[in-house]
């Protein structure tokens, strides 16, 4: 459903109800979109995963010896892709976090704080009730 009014030359919308798709209401028209996915984390949200990941590679740049960085650098990719998955790969977000407790200690903080990101949490949650219980357990919040 929407309505619209017309004051001088400004047009105000409002959309409620299930809508899916573009609205477009009036002249002049400004585009803002929001993209929220099944699981209902915002693409603000994944953006900012993928920030806190980025970051894990920065520090991999400056803080890993650099004889491990190629590993180190291929472990967070594997994280990355576990994370994305339909239904995230407890198995591998497990791994990687063991690598770098065992490998890179100085990361392993920030790898962990990855994975226990609510955001994470939401992708979890969305894959359902049997894997989220499982991620309490492989990671439960200290």
């Amino acid at each position: 459903m929407s309505e619209q009014s017309r004051e001088g030359d400004v047009i105000h919308g409002t959309v409620t109800g299930d809508v899916s798709g573009q609205v477009a209401i009036g002249k002049g028209i400004s585009q803002s979109q929001t993209t929220v996915t099944s699981s209902g984390v915002t693409e603000s949200e994944l953006n900012e995963l993928i920030g806190a990941i980025d970051g894990i590679r920065a520090r991999i740049a400056a803080e890993a010896p650099p004889e491990l960085q190629g590993a180190a650098l291929e472990r967070v990719n594997e994280l990355q892709q576990a994370v994305a998955e339909e239904k995230p790969d407890l198995t591998t977000m497990e791994y990687v976090r063991n690598w770098f407790a065992k490998n890179v200690p100085a990361l392993a903080g920030a790898v962990t704080g990855v994975i226990v990101n609510p955001i994470v949490g939401k992708l979890v949650e969305a894959a359902g009730e049997t894997l989220t219980q499982e991620f309490r357990r492989r990671f439960p919040s200290e």
